[in-house]
């Protein structure tokens, strides 16, 4: 998914008076935390770095979640959203699905990337 992929299928589905530059920079404290929490914690992605999403960002640049579960995004955009806008219920059950969605993600990353420091010898 890229950003503008994203941005404009949050958009579709949730209409909202935000601006780009607010859903780049909930975007980019997304993946800056996937950067940090998640790839940089593991073989092959040692202290990759990245760089927070601006207005003048390329729309086509890839966003780090990869399908199936790149449904992450949007559901984190919805979240965010929600909380700005005081609806807690909502974001209580946008949170969940982000939650759920974030979570997928990371088991799946967990599952396909060893960690790093870990032996690979099996007992």
């Amino acid at each position: 998914m890229t950003l503008n992929e994203a941005i404009s299928r949050t958009d579709a589905l949730k209409p909202n008076g935000f601006t780009r530059a607010q859903k780049l920079a909930w975007l980019s404290a997304l993946d800056g935390g996937v950067t940090a929490e998640v790839i940089n914690t593991h073989e092959g992605g040692e202290w990759v770095e990245f760089t927070p999403y601006t207005e003048q960002s390329d729309g086509s640049t890839a966003l780090l979640i990869p399908p199936p579960y790149d449904e992450v995004y949007q559901r984190y955009l919805e979240a965010q959203m929600d909380y700005a806008n005081g609806e807690f219920e909502r974001f209580n059950n946008s949170n969940a699905m982000y939650t759920a969605a974030y979570t997928a993600f990371v088991n799946y990353y967990n599952r396909t990337h060893l960690p790093i420091g870990t032996d690979k010898k099996y007992y």
